[in-house]
């Protein structure tokens, strides 16, 4: 690589699925598994084999039961892996349909509920989620409320959020473990240098081949056209939120402008009317306190009625 302006970004959709959801680099998913999960004693996983990502075809037009990579290990277990470059709202309810989704799905008419397979949930997001959380990762199991005992263990899930990575681009030698060269990755693949990527590899040839993947050189005409269109779609978007906003602003000032004047009036007919009443307990011209005051005759008659009972 003579230029580290040919390294496309991982957080695409096309390139994230070329890095993590395709056959041929199905080592690098293996790989990222490993240094994200916790497996508490068991066997890291050796192989996996890739699955559908539509979870319900009913709803796959709805794109509301699609995710980024969805494979299981050599015991069944099942693995979703989401990039999330937008911050979205109800992320972590997301989460647990689409892992509940994976899960139902396993089980046909007849079949033991005892054959059920854990679904291990991880997403990558290029935002804060949990905002009171100081690590870059973090792992969520169903506890025991009183004992914090793991009896139910067929769900867990593992958040990597970029937005809380806030080394600098330049700072390779100060990376602490794995999961700061995986923040890395998405974060500064595309601007890294022939020599920063040579130290920041060192003798990882999975990570090596990660970077590779990003490389325009080995993408053919049409991927980069797809490519391309996902970062015109979310440029439209945000064109759209962004027309949004001001149009949110331009009608909250209206209504902000149509409140005061409300309020303003409310208070000028309020002063009238103390007015009206002062002017009426000096027992002045009915004519001469609606021309003063501005009441209408039919309003002094409704104030002197009220007044009177």
């Amino acid at each position: 690589m003579s230029s580290a302006h040919k390294l496309l970004d991982p957080k695409n959709d096309i390139a994230f699925k070329r890095i993590f959801g395709s056959e041929k680099n199905k080592d690098i998913l293996i790989h990222f598994l490993n240094d994200m999960l916790v497996f508490n004693g068991k066997a890291p996983i050796q192989d996996v084999t890739f699955l559908s990502p539509i979870q319900d075809p009913d709803l796959a037009i709805k794109k509301t039961s699609i995710v980024d990579v969805l494979c299981k290990d050599l015991h069944n277990n099942t693995y979703i892996v989401e990039m999330q470059v937008a911050k979205t709202k109800g992320f972590e309810k997301r989460a647990q349909y689409y892992a509940s989704k994976a899960y139902c799905s396993q089980v046909n008419v007849g079949e033991n509920y005892k054959n059920l397979k854990e679904v291990i949930f991880l997403a990558i997001a290029d935002y804060i989620i949990f905002p009171e959380k100081t690590a870059l990762k973090s792992d969520h199991v169903i506890l025991d409320r009183e004992t914090f005992e793991h009896d139910l263990t067929d769900f867990s899930f593992t958040f990597l959020e970029i937005g809380k990575f806030n080394k600098r681009k330049e700072d390779i030698d100060a990376l602490s473990g794995l999961v700061e060269k995986w923040c890395y990755f998405f974060k500064y693949a595309e601007d890294v240098t022939p020599e920063e990527l040579q130290k920041l590899v060192g003798k990882d040839g999975i990570i090596k081949k990660a970077y590779d993947e990003l490389n325009r050189f080995y993408w053919t005409e049409d991927e980069l056209m797809r490519y391309e269109s996902v970062i015109k779609r979310e440029r439209d978007y945000e064109a759209v939120l962004d027309q949004k906003y001001d149009d949110g602003l331009v009608k909250g000032e209206q209504i902000g402008i149509a409140k005061a004047e409300q309020k303003a009036e409310r208070e000028k007919a309020e002063r009238n009317r103390e007015m009206a009443i002062k002017m009426l307990a000096r027992g002045m011209d009915d004519m001469l306190i609606s021309e003063i005051s501005g009441l209408t005759e039919a309003e002094l008659v409704v104030l002197k009625t009220k007044l009177t009972t």
